[in-house]
C-alpha cells in the first residue's frame, strides 16, 4: 500500500498551507471553530453541574434574610395596629396581601384601572395599588374584611346578597367597598348618578345592573 500523502486540488492544498489572506478565516479554520465550539456547548451543561466546594460561596441558608433598605412600619388597619419591616416601595396593596395574609383586596390590574383593590382611607376610597403602604402610617386604613360589625354586615355586603350583585365575586370587594364609601358622598338620587360614581370599578362578569341596584337599595335604608 502507497504510504505518500493523497493529492489535492491545489486550491485547498494552499488553503491548509498558507495562512488566511488579511486574517480571514478559511472554510478548513471555519469548520474547526466550529466543532469545538459545539463541543465545548455540549460540555457546558456537564461542567455546571460539577459541585463547587467553594466557602467564598454563600448557600441559601447564610443568605440574610432582610431586606435592604426596609424601614419599620406601622399600619392601623380594620382598628389594629400592625408592625411590619417593608422596603418604602411597597405598595398598600401588596402588603396587605403579601405581608399580612388578607386576601378579601384583590389585585386586578395592579395600574389603577379595574378597582379590585379599593380600600377606605379615613374614609375614602383609594385604589390600593397606586399608593405606598409607608405613605398611610398616620391613617386610619379599612379592607373588607372589616366592614361589617362583628356579625352585622355592613348595608351595603347585605345588599350585595339580597341583589343578587356578583358573579364570578373577583370585583366584588372592590365593589363594596366603593359602594360603602358612595353612601357618604354627593351623589344624585338617579342610577345613571351611581352607574357614574361606580364607573371606577369594573365587572368582567357584565352584573352592573345588579351592582347599582344593590348600592341604591343600601341608599334607601341608610
Amino acid at each position: 500500500m502507497d504510504d505518500k500523502p493523497p493529492i489535492l486540488p491545489a486550491k485547498l492544498d494552499d488553503e491548509r498551507k498558507q495562512p488566511s489572506a488579511l486574517g480571514r478565516p478559511t472554510r478548513r479554520t471555519f469548520l474547526t471553530q466550529l466543532g469545538v465550539a459545539g463541543i465545548t456547548a455540549t460540555a457546558a451543561p456537564l461542567l455546571a453541574r460539577t459541585p463547587v466546594h467553594d466557602p467564598e460561596i454563600q448557600t441559601p441558608a447564610d443568605i440574610p434574610s432582610t431586606i435592604p433598605g426596609a424601614i419599620p412600619v406601622t399600619l392601623n388597619i380594620n382598628g389594629k395596629e400592625r408592625r411590619l419591616t417593608l422596603d418604602p416601595r411597597t405598595t398598600l396593596l401588596d402588603t396587605l396581601r403579601e405581608n399580612l395574609n388578607m386576601f378579601g383586596t384583590k389585585k386586578g390590574c395592579d395600574h389603577g384601572q379595574c378597582g379590585a383593590c379599593t380600600v377606605h382611607i379615613n374614609g375614602r376610597r383609594v385604589n390600593s395599588c397606586l399608593t405606598f403602604a409607608v405613605m398611610h402610617q398616620a391613617d386610619k386604613i379599612t379592607t373588607i374584611e372589616g366592614l361589617a360589625q362583628g356579625d352585622q354586615l355592613h348595608p351595603v355586603q347585605a345588599a350585595f346578597i339580597e341583589c343578587d350583585g356578583f358573579q364570578c365575586g373577583y370585583c366584588t370587594p372592590g365593589q363594596i367597598m366603593s359602594g360603602a364609601a358612595l353612601l357618604n358622598e354627593p351623589v344624585g338620587p338617579e342610577d345613571d348618578d351611581v352607574r357614574e360614581m361606580m364607573s371606577g370599578n369594573l365587572c368582567r362578569c357584565g352584573a352592573y345592573n345588579n351592582i347599582v341596584a344593590a348600592v341604591q337599595s343600601a341608599r334607601k335604608k341608610a
